[in-house]
């Protein structure tokens, strides 16, 4: 890449697929600046494995990434104590969670442009004692803000959630006008500083059946949703809703909208991976760094037999290194915009 962009690229559940999608990278020539922030011997394990021959390059800050095939640059984490390909081992999480960890405060630091991450196992890491609920989540707190966004996206649509890895039961609870309010202007000014659209026009999902049909199917449309969209509309955010959810992801609607915002989970991302599963990506918005991730979980069946698809992989670095070249843009044009004000004011 001509600006030096470089990525952050955590391998993600040891057992499972996210360490020979990182090896895959290195079976060809490639463009993206990659650094894999992982356990360089389970990497040797699984290259081994799968018969691949891979040369891994120890990593440091100031370094440039390899790009030859054959050829993979790795920051080395310790602590993965389990190497064996379609295996849980609790033993691994806090190992897991230092990857997220080292790649993350590498952001924060300048170290890297932005973070790729492939999938970890939830249910394990929990198993270890330790709550976790999402990266995106684990993120948020890392990075000390108060609310992000998750948005899965395709070359198609783009899907935010309002809520995300909540028991169904909590949902209702949850949307409040504050959140709501959040969610919307972060997904509006995100949209903005790295997708480069100019006014984004977002659809808005009600909660309820039929969009909650007059109060008569609940009344979380009338006493929140709606009235919190109005007053985001009088700030100058376009959103248009709330429209039922069963109708939203039509063309009728989709065909003129930048992003449509679901209310929980499963209201919204069935429909996008349905549409483009192995070619979507997920991105947190809201955080101080760009993060993006495969749209899929750690596949542990497909673990070291080289059958995994790396599709959504090279999506998500496709599109991590577009967002990261947006925001060096944006905060370029910032400090720019700075400078000019105060040479004006010094004349």
């Amino acid at each position: 890449m001509s600006d030096g962009i470089v990525l952050a690229l955590t391998a993600g559940e040891p057992a499972g697929i996210g360490p020979e999608l990182c090896l895959q990278l290195a079976t060809g020539q490639r463009d993206a600046g990659v650094v894999v922030v992982a356990s360089q011997p389970l990497l040797e394990e699984r290259a081994r494995v799968l018969g691949l021959d891979v040369s891994l390059h120890s990593w440091k800050p100031g370094m440039k990434p390899e790009k030859r095939a054959g050829e993979l640059s790795v920051l080395h984490v310790e602590g993965c104590v389990s190497l064996q390909a379609g295996k849980l081992d609790t033993a691994n999480s806090r190992y897991v969670l230092e990857t997220l960890t080292v790649a993350a405060k590498g952001c924060l630091e300048g170290d890297f442009d932005g973070m790729v991450t492939a999938p970890v196992h939830k249910g394990v890491i929990n198993d270890a004692g330790i709550g976790f609920s999402g990266h995106t989540e684990f993120l948020q707190e890392l990075c000390s803000v108060e609310r992000v966004v998750m948005m899965l996206a395709t070359e198609e649509l783009r899907v935010a959630l309002v809520t995300t890895h909540l028991p169904l039961k909590d949902v209702s609870a949850a949307i409040t006008p504050e959140r709501l309010t959040q969610v919307a202007t972060i997904l509006n000014a995100d949209l903005k500083t790295f997708f480069g659209i100019a006014r984004p026009r977002i659809l808005v999902a009600g909660l309820n059946p039929h969009a909650g049909e007059g109060g008569h199917l609940g009344r979380e449309e009338i006493d929140v949703i709606e009235p919190t969209l109005e007053e985001l509309r009088g700030q100058g955010i376009e959103l248009i809703g709330p429209l039922p959810a069963d109708t939203l992801f039509t063309p009728h609607w989709l065909d003129n909208a930048d992003a449509a915002l679901a209310m929980y989970h499963d209201q919204g991302l069935p429909v996008l991976k349905f549409q483009g599963f192995g070619r979507a990506v997920n991105i947190t918005l809201g955080l101080p760094i760009v993060r993006t991730s495969v749209d899929h979980g750690t596949a542990l069946d497909l673990a070291g037999t080289g059958k995994a698809d790396a599709g959504s992989l090279h999506t998500a670095i496709r599109v991590g290194e577009q967002m990261a070249r947006s925001l060096k843009s944006a905060n370029r044009l910032a400090i720019d915009n700075c400078k000019a004000m105060n040479r004006e004011k010094s004349e």
